[in-house]
């Protein structure tokens, strides 16, 4: 009953006969239950059909607040959010070659205890941090196993949960990033009850998740950058390291695959607005080649189309596979660019083999850089009625 009202807002008594099926005095008990608990209120009352006006109801927002937490490679964030997703604060720090985990994690118990003291909030009503973090990991150990290009040393086998929760003294929950993203952007997207999204999150990597019937889908092991290992030229570049395939999506479809793109032009000789931003080639980072594109620099232009061409084959082989209803993309390479998604998505559509009988619906999303850390809060929540 608590799901229902949280998913659709304001309810009525007759609304919750129907969805339940229960006798109006069992329905009647609970609903009192729920209310004296602090987890519903009434509020106020519905249009009468001929006889009472109905009571209406609807979720408690501040009987509870968690924290959203988002541990990339380039930026990480913290979010304090109500039980209806309403921001309270947030707080980011980028990635530097100093950010180790015990850095990081002393920031943000730091920034933590700093957002609760401003809120008048103890323990007893944060209900959790929900973590979105890059992977590989194990979610029901609460480590981060030993994920790749990090900026600073440190980061294989962090106990993340315990090294947050601990001194901050409430539950710390772990998931893939790609996968609190989704879990976001379909409860954003909740009235629309799209039954199969996918979700990328392009940036350093490519990560996917995908969410079918309202519950994230969960593989043999947890690895969300695998869409980054799809094979798109069998005699391909090499990968960035030796664990990876020649001919990989995220060789040509990346920040670091723009940036090296990029970086090999300007080496050529290539006359380019970059040189005014630069003295360096080696030193051109995706800032450098988003300022170029709003310049119009025909090299920029040339890099990124072919990029956002590179992996809009990947979307399309995700496309004849998967067939999901809606495609989000984020992360900072769809932020940063609209260029980008607009050719990725065109090409998708135009190798998508069903096409038209097979429409799918493209999205930056709602939520957009804050997709990760409310994903991460909205795992947690769900933890209330689960």
């Amino acid at each position: 009953m608590y799901e229902f009202i949280r998913r659709n807002g304001t309810v009525s008594k007759i609304d919750l006969l129907d969805h339940s099926g229960m006798t109006v005095s069992t329905l009647t008990r609970l609903v009192e239950e729920l209310t004296a608990q602090g987890l519903i209120l009434e509020s106020g009352f519905g249009v009468s059909t001929g006889g009472r006006r109905p009571t209406l109801y609807e979720m408690n927002s501040t009987y509870a607040y968690v924290f959203g937490l988002e541990i990339s490679r380039t930026m990480s964030r913290l979010v304090l959010v109500d039980l209806s997703l309403n921001k309270l604060e947030d707080c980011s720090w980028k990635m530097s070659s100093e950010m180790t985990p015990q850095r990081l994690t002393a920031l943000i118990v730091e920034e933590a205890r700093l957002m609760m003291n401003r809120h008048a909030l103890d323990s007893s009503k944060i209900l959790g941090m929900g973590i979105g973090a890059v992977g590989p990991l194990d979610r029901l150990s609460g480590v981060i196993l030993e994920p790749l290009y990090f900026p600073a040393p440190g980061w294989r086998d962090v106990d993340i949960c315990s090294l947050i929760g601990e001194p901050l003294g409430i539950p710390v929950l772990l998931d893939n990033g790609a996968n609190t993203a989704i879990l976001a952007e379909s409860w954003m997207d909740r009235a629309r009850s799209y039954r199969h999204l996918l979700y990328i999150h392009a940036g350093i990597g490519l990560r996917s998740a995908i969410v079918s019937e309202g519950k994230v889908i969960y593989g043999a092991v947890d690895m969300e950058g695998s869409v980054g290992q799809m094979i798109i030229q069998t005699d391909g570049i090499p990968y960035r390291n030796k664990s990876g395939n020649y001919g990989a999506l995220e060789s040509y479809a990346s920040l670091y695959a723009i940036e090296r793109a990029a970086q090999s032009a300007v080496k050529k000789g290539r006359s380019t607005f970059l040189t005014q931003l630069v003295s360096d080639p080696e030193t051109i980072e995706f800032h450098h080649i988003r300022e170029a594109l709003e310049k119009n620099d025909p090299l920029a232009v040339e890099i990124v189309t072919e990029a956002a061409t590179y992996f809009g084959i990947g979307l399309a082989n995700l496309l004849n596979i998967l067939h999901p209803e809606k495609v989000i993309l984020g992360g900072p390479l769809i932020a940063g660019d609209k260029h980008f998604f607009r050719i990725a998505t065109q090409v998708a559509v135009q190798k998508a083999y069903y096409y038209p009988t097979y429409q799918v619906v493209f999205s930056r999303g709602s939520l957009g850089e804050e997709a990760l850390a409310i994903g991460a809060a909205v795992m947690v929540m769900g933890y209330l009625t689960s």
